[in-house]
């Protein structure tokens, strides 16, 4: 049976982050998405303006910029990158799900899927948190990685969003 070497382990087992220091700077990018299911009533509130709290998408979209920025400070393992762009949109679906597309991209030794996901899921919790006055039910679902590109690992597309 062949041992699998884990790259944050190292030979006795204990915890350590990746040395990229020998690894090429290559262009890389990560698109992560997350779902919000809400009422259909707090999803015209958002789209009329009329939230209690405020616009909760530009407050989300501002915070899934701020967490991309702060992921190396939120996952242990993460390295601190140079990103270069930061994108953060929502697709309405009617009667009551939004959908959270982050969009990054970088130049670097490393990947930055993790900052893409940490993105979404934080845009996606902001939203939940501008609107739980009006719809505490709402539901995140399905945060996950919908394509990257760069480095060693190549290229991925998700072909199947409901796996």
């Amino acid at each position: 049976m062949r041992h699998l070497q884990l790259s944050h382990l190292d030979q006795k087992g204990n915890a350590h982050m990746v040395n990229v220091g020998d690894k090429s700077i290559t262009s890389r990018m990560a698109i992560a998405q997350a779902e919000i299911l809400m009422k259909p009533e707090t999803l015209d509130m958002i789209c009329q303006g009329t939230m209690p709290k405020g616009d909760a998408f530009a407050c989300a979209r501002i915070a899934g910029i701020m967490a991309a920025k702060r992921t190396f400070e939120l996952i242990p393992m993460c390295h601190p990158l140079p990103i270069e762009s930061v994108s953060v949109d929502f697709k309405i679906e009617k009667p009551g799900r939004v959908y959270v597309k982050a969009a990054l991209k970088c130049s670097w030794k490393t990947g930055i899927e993790m900052e893409a996901l940490t993105a979404a899921s934080v845009a996606a919790l902001t939203v939940y948190d501008m609107c739980k006055a009006v719809d505490r039910g709402m539901k995140i679902q399905n945060i996950c990685l919908v394509e990257k590109a760069g480095g060693k690992s190549g290229h991925y597309i998700r072909e199947n969003m409901d796996e």
